[in-house]
């Protein structure tokens, strides 16, 4: 007898020819250099925690797409990639951002704060101002016609030394009435609106570094401009090139010892001072108590409010002797066929504290209303009565629903042993409904929260 040969066969599906390897390597390559360009920008930005969940993805994506044993993770790749991305990445930023200054005036990383800080400009006791007139030419460069205070002309290039000039020279158009040239030696004259508006100009320096330079001041002036802020990054801090203050970085702020800070901060880790903060200031710890009691509050009270007249309305209309129980309820479903937009502009307008028709009729009964709109206390109750006449026609579906899938045995069993219909309510009819509606009553109260 012949022994039993078992041949083993390879898997077809994960054979690769090699075409469609060497296209896999060059895809992986391509993904890998775009990775690392937009590595490089976040870094010289300060984007840490971004740069390393990058990373992250990128190794992964690497051993997935390269490594034979990883092949059943291949289907998997994209969608593990946008769950790192989009749903891990930003619970641990959350996190992180607790642990930081985060927030007005420390909104950009220091790498982005520090060249905003410097670009700021002081004119020295002894520079010099003009007024200017700007030119361009057909290669898209600029020039200036300057006029100091003794109405001395000058033209004024990037990188090229700033020379006296007079209207009619060589190259120079004559003066107009206003005494400016039309054109400079290939340059034209630019309206002064689109001068004043033009973003480029304020940028550039005119004139020839370690000599004289000149920076568009206003839309009248220009002058010979100075750096005002210069970082030191050996003391971390920095320094006012018109006065010397030193300006030390103090938890993400750039302060003099008198106390004087430049704008804009940027986000730095402050350990627990959030959380110190929370607990021990009154300033702070009092509204977000009141803000986190409400949000608490309101989708837990919406939750059961519209649950509980839902579901009322579902056992009066459960009896079959009901009359007229088709109409009514056709009636009490019609919040749910308004959109709700709709139903709160008719909400407002009824519930206005002077001329509202809930007002009008309190007002004329007791002789007393609520002012729903101006007091924090009835705002809220307000918005708890707009959300329970949108939210019980869900329950009201729902509940009667669940409520034909009880047996009718169980509550006639039930009355012959002596319950009575509370006793009913409590020990069969919830538990059972609670195990139908439960889900959706935590849905509902996830989308209130």
């Amino acid at each position: 007898m012949s022994g039993l040969v078992i041949e083993k066969k390879t898997n077809r599906s994960r054979e690769e020819s090699p075409l469609s390897k060497i296209i896999l390597i060059i895809l992986v390559i391509v993904f890998d250099v775009g990775a690392g360009w937009f590595i490089q920008n976040a870094l010289s930005k300060g984007f840490t925690q971004l740069i390393v969940i990058v990373g992250i993805i990128t190794i992964m994506l690497n051993l997935i797409f390269l490594l034979p044993k990883a092949y059943p993770f291949r289907w998997m790749a994209i969608g593990l990639s946008f769950l790192i991305l989009f749903v891990i990445y930003p619970m641990i930023f959350t996190i992180y951002v607790a642990f930081t200054n985060y927030g007005d005036g420390h909104l950009l990383t220091k790498e982005q704060a520090i060249p905003l800080i410097e670009k700021a400009t002081y004119l020295p006791e002894e520079g010099k101002s003009y007024s200017w007139t700007a030119y361009k030419s057909e290669s898209g460069e600029y020039a200036l016609w300057l006029v100091n205070a003794d109405g001395e002309t000058f033209i004024g290039k990037p990188g090229v030394e700033i020379v006296p000039a007079n209207a009619g020279d060589p190259g120079i158009s004559e003066a107009d009435s206003s005494g400016i040239p039309a054109s400079l030696d290939g340059y034209q004259r630019l309206n002064g609106l689109v001068a004043a508006t033009d973003k480029e100009l304020p940028n550039i320096k005119f004139g020839l570094e370690g000599i004289q330079t000149i920076q568009i001041r206003s839309p009248s002036e220009a002058a010979e401009l100075e750096i005002l802020y210069k970082y030191d990054e050996a003391i971390d801090a920095i320094i006012d090139q018109s006065n010397g203050d030193i300006y030390h970085n103090v938890n993400g702020t750039f302060t003099t010892q008198d106390g004087k800070t430049i704008k804009p901060g940027f986000r730095t880790v402050v350990g627990f001072k959030n959380f110190i903060d929370f607990t021990t200031s009154p300033a702070l710890r009092g509204p977000l108590v009141r803000i986190m009691a409400w949000n608490f509050i309101f989708p837990t009270v919406s939750v059961l409010s519209t649950f509980a007249l839902g579901l009322a309305i579902a056992i009066l209309f459960n009896d079959k002797d009901f009359p007229f129980k088709k109409v009514i309820r056709s009636f009490l479903l019609i919040p749910y066929t308004i959109p709700g937009l709709i139903s709160i502009i008719i909400w407002r307008g009824m519930m206005n504290s002077e001329f509202g028709v809930i007002n009008r009729i309190l007002g004329s009964t007791i002789g007393w209303a609520p002012r729903w709109t101006t007091e924090p206390i009835w705002a809220q109750i307000a918005i708890l009565i707009v959300n329970l006449w949108l939210g019980y026609p869900y329950f009201m579906l729902v509940t009667s629903g669940a409520l034909q899938s009880i047996p009718a045995d169980i509550y006639e069993a039930a009355k012959i042993d002596g319950a009575t219909g509370w006793q009913s309510f409590r020990r069969i009819t919830l538990p059972l409904l609670l195990v139908a509606v439960g889900p959706l009553l935590i849905a509902s109260y996830t989308f209130n929260f």
